[in-house]
């Protein structure tokens, strides 16, 4: 197939977009590189820069050749910015998706895959499953819902196959593709950048939840296994027309679990300091995925936290100054 994929710079996109390749699709990678990498686009991808917002640009890609499916990773992520700038995000989360969905179809592409987030749930200790209630803690979780609300109207209404994917927490590195974000805020990498030395000391963003420990519980998934899951989600768009799934490992791990896990693989003490609780922070957010795997039979294969946490520090080791473009 031929593949457009939009945010393919970034973290995720430009894992999701080697995977393809590797997988024997065509894949043309556009992004507007505010928070990706040109570094981090596979080499034997097409790579056009534009922004999502910008309906001539797209116009202009999916006119040039025809393209069976998009897969949407070009969306801001920070939950705690969203909640400091919303408009920032309604604007590109919510406006650069109806844009680039729009295209999609006015172009004849059958096929949607899109990037979405745990964060559209209600909290809750158990696992979550797809049918559990939306309530987003976030403006960020707010604006992946109302795409995903889109998304299902263009299906019912222009025959669009769709295919939804919750994310819990993306984290660990693959070859030259690891987390590095400007600002970071993800904790896994912030926890490294502190054993790297660049860091004095990582901030634990409260310690009074309802959890074991009292710090958030969060479920971790290794970026190989979620960019599988995206190729059994774009194949599983030939006989399914609309499917949303969680993905995730199923087991939640607290900040204070990752942080001692992090000491025990780079043999540094990492100092931590108690924040107060940041808005939009729910306490626990686990998946329950066994939905993708019966119905699409993807399975985790990395789902150990000490590995997830060992392939990071290896490219942080490996990338000191994260990526030079």
């Amino acid at each position: 197939m031929n593949i457009l994929v939009t945010g393919g710079a970034g973290y995720i996109g430009s894992t999701v977009a080697r995977q393809l390749l590797d997988a024997g699709h065509r894949v043309t990678v556009f992004d507007n590189l505010s928070s990706g990498h040109r570094a981090a686009v596979p080499k034997t991808a097409a790579f056009v820069p534009g922004d999502i917002l910008d309906r001539t640009a797209l116009d202009a890609v999916l006119a040039g050749e025809p393209f069976d499916a998009v897969m949407h990773f070009a969306a801001f992520i920070e939950a705690g910015e969203s909640m400091r700038e919303p408009g920032r995000f309604f604007r590109n989360n919510v406006t650069g998706a109806l844009t680039l969905i729009d295209a999609a179809v006015a172009h004849g592409v059958g096929r949607f895959v899109f990037s979405s987030t745990a964060g559209v749930y209600a909290s809750k200790d158990d696992p979550l499953v797809e049918t559990d209630p939306v309530d987003p803690a976030s403006v960020y979780g707010a604006t992946k819902y109302m795409v995903e609300q889109t998304l299902e109207w263009y299906h019912r209404i222009h025959g669009l196959r769709v295919a939804v994917l919750r994310y819990f927490n993306a984290a660990g590195a693959t070859g030259p593709r690891g987390e590095a974000h400007q600002p970071e805020t993800h904790l896994i990498p912030l926890v490294l950048q502190v054993a790297q030395g660049t860091r004095a000391e990582i901030a634990i963003f409260g310690d009074d939840y309802p959890t074991p420990d009292g710090t958030c519980v969060r479920d971790y998934i290794h970026i190989e296994d979620l960019a599988a899951a995206h190729l059994a989600a774009l194949n599983g768009l030939g006989e399914r027309a609309f499917m949303r799934y969680n993905l995730g490992n199923g087991a939640g791990y607290s900040v204070r679990e990752v942080i001692e896990t992090a000491r025990l693989v780079t043999g540094h003490p990492i100092p931590a300091v108690i924040r107060p609780r940041r808005p939009g922070d729910p306490a626990i957010l686990i998946a329950d995925s066994s939905k993708i795997q019966r119905e699409l039979g993807w399975q985790p294969q990395h789902p150990d936290l000490e590995e997830i946490i060992a392939s990071a520090w290896q490219w942080h080791a490996a990338h000191p100054a994260g990526y030079k473009d």
